[in-house]
């Protein structure tokens, strides 16, 4: 017996964590530092930390009452109806249950390259054809509305990533919606704000009063650093949000997640001091780095290199763990995640050192 065709699916291959790597170079991984995987520098929110040990006696009930709790939470912080809160296993889960709710066998998306690339795993899932709009480095690149126009042809779902991973770009809110404006009525619009909090632009949450087209995405896995309970959400249009009751898996955040999640929405320390902390690392990076950067919006900055595999795996060796973006289509670039202060400052050093011999 055969599985169906999965030629055309590509595997998601996640960032190497410390532990895994110290194995395999024989170093110490108290003494490492990961930012290679753009997870929160201070780790999971304190409160998040203490919900989690108070719920575990309650691991054996299903999650419906908390689920239900932070689903209204949601709508009172974004004004929504709590219909258009689709809570979800991880930013991921948003996007499959988007996937579920739009795509017939056959219809088309549109993906940016480089980009994330569970957006054409999840479409390919759900059996729909993938298209292409590219970013390019030789235009800094820019997020504009022509960017994505260009190569758009009637698919059924546009993602569009604000900022963008891996470059920190992003689009306004007028490109957006002429990207809404300019598609068929028949095309959603999805903008993936994973990052959005790291930014000073303001969400493209607006739309959402103004069309049906335009849905948005949100993680607790970044800011809020709860990214290894896998809970994000999608913000939908009030006209469609039913769907969501049709095609969610039963209890697609678990109960653990929900406490955690309702925890981190309360506080404002350790999210306020993640961004403030992130917007110092990057700042640290573009002026320490002997290397070009580009101005980023989330918590991370891409720095060409020349050879980032030959970079990352000799920074690697010296206990500091980069991303190789040649995974992107960017062999010559690195992503570097904002960590606190001293570990920004170690990563340069050791960056610095490693991009002096390997140019060398």
């Amino acid at each position: 017996m055969d599985t169906r065709d999965l030629s055309t699916h590509t595997v998601y291959r996640a960032g190497r964590g410390i532990e895994e790597v110290a194995r395999e170079l024989g170093l110490d991984p108290d003494e490492m530092v990961k930012l290679a995987s753009n997870e929160n520098m201070f780790g999971p929110s304190p409160m998040a930390v203490d919900a989690i040990r108070g719920a575990a006696e309650r691991m054996h009930s299903y999650p419906k009452s908390s689920h239900a709790d932070l689903v209204e939470e949601l709508a009172s912080l974004w004004e929504t109806t709590p219909e258009q809160v689709w809570l979800s296993n991880g930013g991921d889960g948003a996007l499959d249950c988007l996937a579920r709710a739009m795509l017939e066998p056959g219809d088309e998306v549109l993906v940016p390259t480089p980009g994330f690339a569970y957006y054409a795993m999840s479409a390919r899932y759900h059996h729909g054809e993938v298209n292409e709009f590219s970013i390019s480095k030789s235009e800094d690149f820019a997020q504009t509305a022509d960017t994505v126009l260009k190569d758009y042809d009637g698919e059924r779902i546009v993602y569009l990533t604000s900022p963008h991973n891996p470059t920190g770009a992003e689009f306004t809110t007028e490109a957006v919606r002429t990207i809404a404006e300019e598609t068929d009525e028949q095309t959603l619009v999805l903008v993936d704000e994973a990052y959005g909090e790291f930014t000073d632009s303001p969400s493209k949450r607006p739309l959402l009063d103004e069309r049906d087209d335009v849905a948005i995405l949100r993680t607790f896995s970044k800011a809020y650093g709860l990214a290894g309970v896998r809970l994000g959400y999608a913000l939908v249009p009030e006209e469609w949000a039913d769907a969501y009751a049709r095609i969610n898996t039963p209890f697609s955040a678990s109960e653990l997640a929900c406490r955690a999640g309702l925890a981190a929405l309360s506080d404002d320390d350790h999210v306020e001091r993640s961004i403030e902390t992130a917007a110092w690392a990057r700042e640290y990076i573009y002026d320490e780095l002997a290397a070009d950067t580009w101005e980023s919006a989330g918590n991370f900055v891409l720095a060409e290199v020349g050879d980032a595999s030959a970079v990352a795996t000799a920074a690697q060796e010296e206990g500091v763990i980069v991303r190789d973006c040649s995974s992107f289509g960017l062999p010559e670039c690195i992503r570097i995640t904002c960590g606190t202060e001293e570990d920004t400052r170690r990563a340069v050093s050791v960056l610095n050192e490693v991009i002096e011999v390997v140019e060398a």
